[in-house]
């Protein structure tokens, strides 16, 4: 695991950085071409994957690029985001890679991404839970025989935008205007499962993985020194604490709650 996070060059995602940082602090939209100009080649491919657009009760509106759903103003589709914890009950968070496009180097969930437009991944719901088993073995290197769909448990359905901030918003004190460029408007399933699995992280997926203890959530929240990205603050902040504090009994069975939670237009704190 190490030696393949140690093959990263860091020329490469300072670049990178330092080309997102320049575009953002100017404050103004800019073409995907320009934005995208110095992109890791293999995120920059998978910008052209087909998701899943819906409406806001999650009907299937057709498919749409990664790009198209996440560029500008963004266009709803579907998500997931997995909360996958030990056998201690301690919940698995990952750092994102430099190397991301959007929200690079934010804190968030076990995983977090987007089932495709195919037949085994659009099915009601089992689709979500299939992507999820595919993108834990891409992002973490979690064997996908490490569960079966029926142990990720469906717990509720969140909608929320929100806009990719600069990295200069959390250094500057003055703070940096938020990125117009790049937005998550989703619709996101919330898995969650347990287990004590073995990880081989993609280091161009990931940098950095954590085990967070229930009593160390609101210092999590609280630390100025990481960046979390803003679906999994809001998530940990209005959600999270009940269902970690009945973790038993959430992960007995689906939940039947089929109810989409609105936060569009709410700080992921309020």
């Amino acid at each position: 695991m190490l030696a393949r996070a140690l093959r990263r060059t860091a020329i490469a995602r300072a670049s990178a950085l330092d080309g997102r940082r320049s575009i953002a602090a100017a404050g103004a939209r800019a073409s995907f071409e320009d934005l995208t100009a110095s992109a890791d080649p293999e995120q920059l491919e998978f910008m052209q994957e087909m998701v899943i657009q819906v409406d806001e009760q999650d009907n299937v509106l057709g498919p749409m690029t990664k790009k198209d759903s996440h560029f500008h103003d963004g266009v709803l589709h579907r998500a997931f985001s997995v909360f996958l914890f030990n056998s201690k009950n301690e919940l698995l968070i990952q750092k994102r890679a430099a190397e991301k496009i959007t929200f690079p180097s934010y804190w968030a969930n076990t995983c977090c991404s987007h089932p495709l437009f195919r037949p085994e991944e659009l099915e009601d719901g089992l689709g979500v839970k299939r992507a999820a088993i595919r993108k834990l073995d891409h992002e973490l290197g979690i064997p996908t025989s490490s569960f079966q769909v029926d142990e990720l448990k469906y717990v509720t359905t969140v909608l929320y935008k929100v806009r990719m901030h600069s990295l200069a918003v959390h250094i500057r004190p003055d703070g940096a205007a938020s990125d117009p460029n790049w937005t998550e408007y989703e619709v996101d399933h919330i898995l969650l499962a347990r287990g004590d699995v073995s990880m081989d992280i993609n280091p161009n997926e990931v940098e950095q993985v954590e085990f967070v203890r229930r009593e160390q959530l609101d210092a999590l929240l609280a630390d100025k020194s990481r960046l979390l990205s803003p679906w999994f603050r809001l998530i940990a902040t209005h959600l999270l604490p009940a269902w970690w504090d009945n973790l038993d009994a959430m992960l007995q069975r689906d939940s039947s709650e089929r109810q989409i939670h609105n936060y569009c237009g709410r700080s992921p704190t309020n």
